[in-house]
């Protein structure tokens, strides 16, 4: 039955109940408290009463007299009126009492054991007599010499006479132990309702729907979603930011500055803009940064990630297939030209001439003139190299191979993501008429591809910042669109053991050199080449 309450009212319930028990436990343990109190501040008088009852002259006298009683039992009265107990009884040696309030029993034998003050002793304690139960106090009366014990002095007060103490007491503290009771209600009504207000109305199971639901949207999506509070603590991740950062659970709660690339970290402070590119690790990534705010307060930053690296990959794939169209349109149209020649010759009669020209044209139209390096037997880049080869010819640029050089294959894509990156930035570098050597050596220790030009070549002061992302010594056409090439290269060479630098070249351009160490075991699926 309680589990159909609704959460509000279960709320109140278990706060009422335990509301309910505190004021009960406090309620009675402030009764008790207070019922020992007024025990104990009777007692305290009965003491006093009692001592001075056995130590006054007046009454130590009155036992040498015939008849002790006359004189003792009119002080015993006037003492017990005065200081507000029941009775106060003095006794002999024997227990004979010589004052009561019962004036009936006085001669007679006490109804209680008189021994423990008789031997001296105090005794205090709860006795049923006469009277009734009462709480009492028993102390020995010493002759003058105070040598000898002859008789006692008992005082004491009923138990109803505490209880009616303790009545009297109840109301007020009943009254402060409701007021108590209605306070904590209300508390418990308003914060039932402040619960109730701040989860949005919702149940329960409505709300252990919404996080089923939006944990299944978040891990779902095809988009990275990071979230970071506003202390710059990563507060969520779904499993796509986990593939695309390379991260794990171990993220969440760990600053951001210390879990994303520089280039995601500064976008934070941003509340919002166009889409940037950036790298993280050896993926290429568009990140769009936005503030995120609750009743228009800002609790936070969102960053999207979208995985631009397939992209990159088919942009790739289909510049290379549209440079080896257009250097087989070229050398058709070259071969057009060639046969043309032929036929006219031909056609004139000239045959010795047609053969001395076929003679002449050499490769007979074949893509590259002339064999790459035979020591390049990795099939991947020697396919670049000669694409490349072509794109240069068509644009006046010389692109010379180094005949000594030696790739072999490596199960990887690095060398083709190195060679593509630096040959594709020395072609923007060099322009018409320009220069570019690319060697490739490979030993016991790696391999090292160097690729050099007659350009411009780099600043001294940009040389140590080249290979970070977003630096380029190009105008881009977007922002965002260049500077991620080189870092790359540099990221690929540092998961392989290398490195990768510039120094100005022989000719006076720039002079590129990438070293790494031959396959790693745990080598990944690596990057791609962004021109």
């Amino acid at each position: 039955m309680f589990r159909s309450l609704s959460l509000r009212s279960q709320l109140f319930v278990l706060q009422l109940f335990i509301l309910l028990v505190v004021v009960l436990v406090a309620g009675s343990v402030a009764i008790s408290m207070q019922e020992q109190q007024i025990r104990d501040a009777y007692e305290g008088r009965m003491v006093g009463v009692a001592r001075s009852v056995a130590q006054l002259p007046s009454i130590v006298e009155a036992f040498d007299d015939a008849n002790p009683s006359q004189r003792i039992q009119p002080i015993a009265e006037l003492i017990a009126q005065s200081t507000g107990v029941t009775y106060v009884v003095v006794t002999d040696h024997r227990g004979i009492r010589y004052s009561h309030p019962n004036q009936a029993l006085i001669g007679q034998m006490v109804s209680t054991d008189p021994s423990i003050p008789l031997s001296g002793e105090t005794f205090i304690g709860r006795q049923t007599g006469t009277l009734g139960e009462s709480w009492r106090v028993k102390v020995p009366i010493y002759d003058r010499s105070g040598a000898e014990v002859i008789g006692t002095a008992s005082v004491g007060t009923l138990e109803s006479t505490l209880r009616e103490d303790l009545n009297d007491d109840l109301p007020v503290l009943l009254a402060w132990l409701i007021a108590a009771a209605l306070v904590g209600s209300a508390g418990a009504i308003y914060i039932s309702r402040l619960v109730w207000r701040r989860i949005y109305q919702l149940e329960p199971e409505e709300i252990a729907a919404l996080l089923e639901t939006r944990d299944a949207m978040l891990h779902g999506i095809g988009e990275g979603v990071v979230a970071v509070d506003d202390r710059g603590r990563i507060a969520l991740l779904n499993d796509e930011a986990k593939r695309l950062l390379d991260v794990s659970d171990a993220a969440l709660g760990r600053p951001a500055t210390t879990i994303l690339e520089p280039g995601l970290a500064s976008m934070l402070a941003a509340n919002g803009g166009a889409d940037e590119t950036v790298l993280a690790g050896e993926r290429v990534l568009l990140a769009r940064s936005n503030a995120a705010t609750v009743d228009s307060r800002r609790v936070g930053s969102v960053i999207i990630l979208r995985d631009r690296t397939e992209l990159h990959q088919l942009l790739q794939d289909l510049d290379g297939a549209r440079d080896v169209t257009q250097a087989l349109r070229a050398q058709a149209h070259e071969f057009s030209n060639k046969m043309h020649v032929v036929s006219g010759l031909l056609e004139l009669g000239r045959t010795q001439q047609a053969v001395d020209f076929i003679s002449r044209s050499g490769h007979g139209g074949s893509v590259v003139a002339g064999e790459l390096a035979p020591g390049i037997t990795d099939p991947d880049a020697a396919s670049l190299l000669m694409a490349k080869t072509t794109i240069c010819d068509e644009k006046g640029i010389q692109l010379l191979i180094d005949p000594a050089s030696v790739l072999a294959p490596d199960g990887t894509t690095d060398p083709v993501t190195v060679l593509g990156n630096l040959v594709d930035n020395a072609m923007e570098a060099v322009g018409p008429l320009g220069t570019i050597t690319v060697s490739i050596t490979e030993g016991a220790d790696g391999c090292t591809i160097t690729v050099a030009d007659d350009g411009p070549g780099v600043p001294a002061e940009d040389r140590g910042r080249i290979f970070q992302p977003g630096v380029s010594s190009k105008e881009a056409a977007l922002p965002g669109s260049r500077g991620f090439g080189l870092a790359l290269v540099s990221r690929v060479a540092a998961r392989r053991g290398g490195t990768a630098r510039v120094a100005p070249s022989a000719s006076g351009g720039a002079e590129f050199t990438v070293s790494f160490s031959p396959t790693p075991s745990n080598a990944r699926p690596q990057g791609i080449p962004v021109p």
